[in-house]
């Protein structure tokens, strides 16, 4: 972000848990590490887009968690190599 023509230099919790980060922090942490990814390893914007919509309309999604495997959907379903544990997508 630039403010005044210098780039304000924001620090990221490195080694915070997720239950000593506010949600806000939370979610700018998440979705830098995500903006920050190699371009090789994501998938396009639309694949991405997809298996996010499976994923909103499966059960085990809650709070952006998937209940039956754990893991943060929006970094799995970045990666174009992951796959969903129970194959949805």
């Amino acid at each position: 972000m630039e403010t005044g023509g210098k780039q304000e230099n924001k620090k990221h919790c490195r080694k915070c848990l997720l239950r000593e980060m506010d949600r806000e922090a939370y979610m700018d942490n998440l979705y830098d590490y995500i903006q920050r990814l190699d371009e090789d390893i994501k998938a396009d914007q639309a694949l991405y887009e997809e298996r996010l919509s499976v994923c909103k309309a499966c059960d085990y999604l809650e709070a952006g968690m998937c209940r039956a495997c754990g893991c943060f959907v929006e970094l799995r379903a970045v990666i174009k190599k992951n796959v969903c544990s129970y194959e949805k997508w």
